[in-house]
């Protein structure tokens, strides 16, 4: 955390923001070593892609002692696990337990493909392989249009109706005419958040606020960009539009509500330019 504080704003990027995960023809994963987390992309055209094995993992399936959440922020496609086909519209999503053997992503057309997102922590035991299709979720409202934070929350893979080791996954909307994500921003002491934006009109970004609360620093992100942040990390962000972004997490425990608030007035101040990276 101190040493973060110190970083240049090329040096915070390299080590929090993840982009160009969503190359068409390719699977793209990172390792991130805060709770052991793998984030990554798939974009299949015209061939199918496998999953492969990252060598951080030491392992000869990716699943072998992992979970898996996949969330689709394209057009239609499949994920087939082991041999079983599972069709994801947009924002569908599938989680796969620990122990699959073989996972590959299609596209229903090469022209129009389907974006898997893919998040992944460690897992201690086996859970079912789980499709969880957005028609299934009940939306939450938070915020109002007056605060410029109205947006619609959406939990797919939770407790109670997904089973998972660590694994707490979603994505909320935030709706035209609101520009904030998170509000009250907050920071997750027993577990790590890793955010992926998506769903931008043209031209569109978010200002993504970043670091511990006594240290904010800002971060420019757009399209399809992934922010991570650490236990001790606030995270909330401002657009320059309506969007959307995936949350996931790890760590200690599942329980969503699991957060220490911070003052507002800590983002507020960070969003002069002068901390813009």
């Amino acid at each position: 955390m101190r040493e973060t504080a110190g970083l240049s704003p090329a040096g915070l990027r390299r080590a929090f923001v993840l982009t160009g995960l969503f190359r068409p023809g390719r699977v793209v994963l990172s390792h991130w070593e805060t709770d052991r987390t793998v984030i990554g992309g798939a974009c299949p055209t015209k061939a199918p892609l496998p999953l492969h094995v990252p060598a951080e993992l030491r392992a000869k399936h990716f699943n072998d002692r992992r979970e898996l959440g996949i969330i689709n922020l394209g057009e239609p496609g499949r994920v087939t696990v082991d041999g079983k086909r599972f069709s994801l519209g947009h924002l569908d999503s599938l989680y796969v337990g620990r122990g699959a053997k073989r996972v590959s992503f299609t596209s229903k057309t090469a022209r129009n493909p389907a974006r898997f997102y893919l998040l992944s922590y460690p897992a201690h035991r086996s859970h079912p392989t789980r499709l969880v299709k957005r028609s299934e979720l009940e939306p939450k409202v938070l915020g109002s249009s007056a605060e410029q934070n109205l947006r619609i929350l959406h939990q797919a893979i939770i407790p109670g109706r997904v089973s998972t080791c660590q694994l707490v996954m979603g994505f909320t909307l935030v709706q035209p005419g609101s520009k904030w994500n998170t509000m009250p921003p907050h920071t997750h002491l027993r577990r790590s958040e890793v955010y992926c934006y998506f769903g931008f009109p043209r031209g569109g970004d978010v200002k993504h606020f970043h670091g511990h609360p006594s240290r904010i620093r800002t971060l420019h992100l757009g399209e399809g960009d992934v922010v991570l942040s650490p236990p001790w990390s606030v995270h909330s962000g401002e657009g320059s539009t309506h969007y959307g972004f995936v949350w996931g997490m790890g760590g200690e425990n599942q329980d969503y509500s699991d957060m220490d608030p911070v003052d507002p007035k800590v983002i507020y101040r960070a969003r002069r330019p002068r901390l813009t990276l």
